[in-house]
């Protein structure tokens, strides 16, 4: 039997991690990541503990604010360069933030860097009228809403009644006014808000590889190649639905914390095939942060030239896995 494994260091490293990780997972992984850099990285990433990593709620502090605050409290932070409201602190000061009345009050918001990333990159404007497909438990509603100053509107909905209710408590908790929650199942809500919205953000639920750690047995737990493609087929329908909702002229983000092809590329290679003329895809570019290209194949598929624009972050030592891609509907 052929050894899935690269002859490399981040290959041999990997094995070792089949051990205790999916190993079907594994064995996908130098697939997916065939440069010797990037499956090192990943390799990195899956047995990281990152830092905690929030970021501030404008509606109700500021930067400055919240740096006077952590500096008396002796927590030692720094800033990504893409993104000065974000903050990175170790951590040993994780009990420290989730503790304290800053976070209980909703002055900062806590969240991966990788999951600030989709609201940045649709950019919704206070006059506009915005769509969360997907939006619970709210972090990049709550980040939406603070980017738009509480303006415009926000309909934000999900397919989970539990989850639904931390959505509106996260809500209330960051002093957001310009959202309204919606309960039903994202592949149907363009039958009541056909080509409404100004911008689309569809986050969708996926199989969660880019949050797969070793220190963290359930996060992985569950990963089935099985799940990757009903997963798959669920977010086609979703896209499609995110873009049935959107305004003529309107852009709409795409966006998973997962690494399987399947639910990246393919399902952007699949709404081009399907919305060719309607649709176009959009660079993504975000000053001072660098993205991994997406794939131009898979297994046996070759995908549309187009797919290229769309962009991944690689799993590291501080950000989660992420795919992202961006269009703009035009009829």
């Amino acid at each position: 039997m052929t050894d899935p494994f690269p002859h490399n260091k981040p290959g041999r490293d990997l094995k070792k991690l089949s051990k205790v990780l999916p190993v079907d997972f594994c064995t996908r992984a130098p697939e997916i990541f065939p440069d010797e850099s990037n499956l090192s990285t990943l390799v990195k990433g899956l047995k990281s503990i990152r830092p905690t990593t929030f970021r501030v709620n404008s509606l109700k502090s500021s930067k400055d604010q919240i740096e006077k605050i952590l500096i008396e409290k002796n927590i030692i932070f720094t800033h990504p360069d893409w993104y000065s409201d974000a903050f990175i602190v170790a951590p040993e000061f994780d009990e420290q933030i989730t503790s304290s009345d800053e976070f209980k009050n909703g002055l900062i918001y806590v969240q991966s860097l990788s999951s600030m990333l989709p609201p940045l990159i649709l950019n919704p404007n206070p006059s506009e009228t915005v769509l969360d497909l997907c939006a619970a438990p709210g972090s990049k509603t709550t980040q939406m809403s603070a980017m738009m100053k509480n303006e415009g509107q926000i309909i934000a909905n999900d397919n989970s009644r539990i989850r639904s209710y931390r959505l509106q408590g996260n809500l209330r908790i960051q002093g957001v006014t310009n959202t309204k929650t919606f309960l039903g199942p994202g592949q149907t809500i363009w039958q009541r808000f056909g080509n409404v919205f100004d911008k689309v953000l569809a986050d969708v639920p996926c199989s969660l590889e880019g949050r797969f750690n070793i220190n963290d047995p359930k996060s992985y737990e569950q990963w089935t190649t099985k799940e990757v493609k009903r997963l798959s087929d669920r977010q086609k329908l979703l896209l499609r639905s995110a873009i049935s909702a959107t305004k003529p002229g309107g852009e709409i983000v795409y966006s998973t914390c997962t690494l399987s092809p399947e639910e990246n590329e393919e399902v952007v290679d699949w709404i081009l095939k399907r919305e060719v003329g309607n649709i176009q895809i959009l660079p993504i570019d975000i000053p001072r942060l660098k993205f991994a290209n997406s794939l131009t194949k898979w297994k046996n598929k070759t995908y549309s030239p187009e797919v290229i624009m769309a962009k991944r972050i690689i799993p590291n030592e501080l950000f989660e896995g992420f795919f992202v891609a961006k269009f703009k509907k035009i009829v």
